[in-house]
């Protein structure tokens, strides 16, 4: 795990600053506070920065061909690469690591662009190719590390993070016509950035840039598969998947550093803890973030997964008091507005984690690939309950808007949820999916949404990426778009940049490409029999996890923001917040927070977006 950085200049007779590319690779030390190197030869240079977890001794960067031909650098973990390394050998290539690395820049002399459909693993690197004058980027399948890059006065710049492009110098605009997208998904999907002339690669993507020309192509997709061809072949699907997911943890584990596991008390961060426990000879090491308010806590569901898997178990509470810091730590690391506000508990359990171990093992990934979100059980119930006459819906609406208007606290949240369920009940599949990202209702977004720039708008942006799902039924569109937006964009960039702060290596074994293929053919009569949740996890690792938490209820990874915001310590920060001028209006952002306040509403994760953007802003003065 590592940060890497380069420039090309487009004019061959123009020399690579190395004073600049220096600048530009130290910004990311945190990704690798081991050790630091740079290639330059004339218009190329590349920098990298390593957290050593794979052959300690041997395994620095650049790493440069015999010949003096081909230079890499590269960000991640090549898992498969013990076999992939035998496999080199038989024709013909000799090793002088153990490492990775090694393997990478072996398999692209052997196999060319072909060799990225070789490997198991996370990853984003750079390969200079000095024989046809050409640099070979590329980015993992499912999109778990990240790469940026732009073009500036004739030269391709490029970075782990978009800090490192900013070091190198030149002015960006912000793409305010951004912020109708941000304000209704609460990050910035790729390959946008907030910055206009910042891209990000997108995941299962590479990029060839010769002779002053990118030339961007696709190397891994999604299974091109119809609705009426879905699997349904039951046991041989639990079968292929428990071999799947056992390997892939096993793989995952080979490190030459400690490692533990993230444990959140979930069924998905669970079963990885119970699968390492299996291949372990020793106790694993595992994290937990919990929070005062139960109604948020997994504190006591994790304890029980480490006794029973018997795991030296470590835990810290998340407070109030952590909102501060973890606001700074996630303007500078992530660069750009980013309004998840479970990237605050990320990085505790990493800093949490990081006082141990050098590597990690997370749950992240199992909900998309089991499509495991309550969305998806709610778009089965809408199914249903369209069924029910207008008549009666009609009067049900009426009774839960009555009641709405005369609770108060949990109860009142609990209706509040009830009437937007039945009020969206009777939109079409995009009307109530751009209503559950948002937070908030369309006509609130676009009246926010005040600027006098011209917007992309959140529709016209959902329409392109459902334009590009061949399948039809709301619940294989709901899985399109989280393994395809939401998995790289949000959940897996807060991993990135959280764990890379703290200098932490996170793996997936969910994202193991083997499995996201099996399961997103696997018809969802398999994945969601009869209302239950992550069918093929339970029948598999279930019986090797304690009942209670098989049967617990799905708990979001999230913050009790609504909570801490009735407290009095923000209510100069609210107060400051709505009435702050960053492009949004100021009137809705007023009518937000005093609902928020005062009972009638649950706004804490949207006015969190609110907060990073404001403060974003500020930041850049």
């Amino acid at each position: 795990m590592c940060g890497i950085a380069g420039i090309l200049h487009f004019d061959e007779g123009k020399k690579v600053d190395e004073v600049t590319l220096h600048g530009m690779t130290n910004v990311l030390s945190h990704r690798g506070p081991d050790g630091e190197g740079y290639y330059v030869a004339g218009n190329i240079g590349l920098g990298h920065r390593r957290l050593a977890v794979i052959d300690l001794s041997t395994g620095s960067q650049p790493m440069i061909s015999k010949d003096k031909t081909l230079a890499v650098v590269f960000n991640g973990e090549i898992y498969n690469y013990v076999e992939l390394r035998d496999e080199l050998r038989t024709l013909g290539h000799r090793f002088d690591t153990a490492s990775d690395t090694e393997v990478v820049l072996k398999a692209y002399e052997q196999w060319g662009l072909g060799c990225q459909e070789k490997f198991n693993g996370m990853w984003a690197f750079a390969i200079w190719n000095a024989r046809n004058r050409s640099l070979f980027l590329s980015r993992d399948r499912l999109g778990e590390k990240p790469i940026h890059y732009s073009v500036q006065d004739g030269s391709f710049i490029f970075g782990s993070e978009i800090k490192s492009i900013l070091a190198a110098g030149g002015r960006y605009r912000c793409a305010h016509e951004l912020l109708h997208i941000y304000v209704s998904l609460g990050y910035i999907p790729a390959p946008y950035t907030f910055y206009k002339g910042i891209f990000k690669l997108m995941p299962g993507h590479f990029l060839l840039v010769k002779n002053g020309r990118m030339d961007d192509r696709v190397y891994w997709d999604l299974p091109a598969i119809s609705e009426r061809d879905m699997r349904n072949d039951s046991q041989r699907i639990c079968d292929e998947f428990e071999e799947h997911l056992r390997h892939s943890v096993r793989l995952r584990m080979r490190s030459d550093v400690p490692y533990g596991a993230f444990l959140s008390g979930g069924l998905d961060s669970s079963s990885i803890v119970a699968a390492m426990t299996e291949v372990s000879a020793m106790p694993i090491e595992t994290f937990t973030i919990g929070f005062a308010e139960k109604a948020f806590d997994e504190r006591g569901l994790a304890k029980q997964v480490a006794m029973h898997c018997r795991t030296n178990h470590h835990e810290q509470v998340a407070k109030p008091e952590a909102f501060d810091e973890s606001l700074e730590a996630i303007l500078f690391h992530f660069d750009e507005p980013f309004g998840d506000a479970s990237a605050i508990p990320v990085g505790l359990v990493s800093r949490l984690a990081r006082e141990r171990v050098t590597m990690v093992l997370t749950g992240d990934g199992g909900d998309e690939v089991l499509s495991g979100y309550t969305s998806y059980v709610t778009e089965k119930l809408t199914g249903e309950y369209r069924r029910v006459p207008r008549m009666a819906r009609t009067a049900l609406y009426s009774a839960v808007n009555f009641l709405c208007s005369s609770t108060r606290g949990d109860m009142r949240y609990k209706l509040n949820r009830l009437k937007r369920f039945l009020h969206l009940s009777g939109a079409s599949f995009q009307d109530r999916f751009v209503s559950k990202l948002s937070l908030l209702d369309p006509l609130s977004i676009r009246r926010l949404v005040s600027i006098d720039e011209p917007q992309i708008s959140i529709d016209d942006y959902l329409s392109d990426v459902f334009g590009k799902c061949k399948l039809t039924d709301p619940f294989y569109q709901l899985m399109f778009f989280n393994l395809k937006v939401s998995l790289p964009d949000d959940m897996l960039t807060k991993v990135d940049r959280m764990s890379m702060a703290h200098s932490l290596e996170a793996r997936v074994p969910f994202l193991d490409h083997r499995l996201v293929e099996l399961s997103y053919c696997v018809d969802k009569s398999i994945k969601l029999p009869n209302w239950e949740r992550k069918n093929l996890l339970k029948r598999t690792f279930g019986p090797k996890l304690p009942l209670s938490i098989v049967k617990a209820p799905k708990m979001p990874f999230s913050v009790p923001l609504r909570e801490w915001f009735v407290q009095d310590q923000f209510e100069r920060r609210l107060k400051d917040l709505a009435s702050a001028d960053f492009g949004l209006d100021c009137g809705v952002m007023h009518n937000l927070v005093n609902a928020s306040r005062s009972g009638r509403e649950d706004y804490g994760d949207f006015i969190w977006r609110l907060f990073v953007l404001k403060h974003w802003h500020d930041k850049r003065g």
